[in-house]
């Protein structure tokens, strides 16, 4: 969740911004990521971990997208509140109904009509 619920998202740019350090995360080996949408204040995903806990996963994640955004014209000083909330998936639990989930929650939130209209969102299956 952004610093005070800020909605630093609805700006596209900035979101992919955030994207850019989820995909760059996969790429270095820590997390496997089956899903995620980035909303205008928060992130909802779907990771595999890899090599490291979740701890250090969020915040590796929290601390470069902070860099990151206030590196724009736009800085944004304290960007994430502390703290995440989790959920771990029990292995009998259907992964494909948690990424849908998770994948459409911009069109529940009414930032789009359908899925692929949205564009701050991935998953492994769709």
């Amino acid at each position: 969740m952004t610093e005070q619920r800020n909605p630093i998202f609805r700006d596209v740019h900035l979101g992919r911004l955030v994207v850019d350090q989820l995909r760059n995360q996969d790429q270095a080996g820590p997390t496997h990521s089956l899903a995620w949408a980035v909303m205008p204040n928060p992130i909802h995903g779907l990771f595999e971990l890899q090599a490291r806990s979740l701890g250090v996963v969020m915040c590796q994640l929290t601390s470069r997208s902070s860099l990151s955004l206030n590196q724009t014209p736009h800085s944004h000083g304290r960007v994430w509140q502390k703290g995440y909330h989790e959920r771990a998936v029990r292995q009998d639990e259907d992964l494909k109904t948690i990424v849908r989930y998770i994948t459409f929650n911009p069109v529940r939130a009414g930032l789009a009509r359908r899925v692929g209209e949205y564009p701050l969102w991935d998953a492994v299956w769709l």
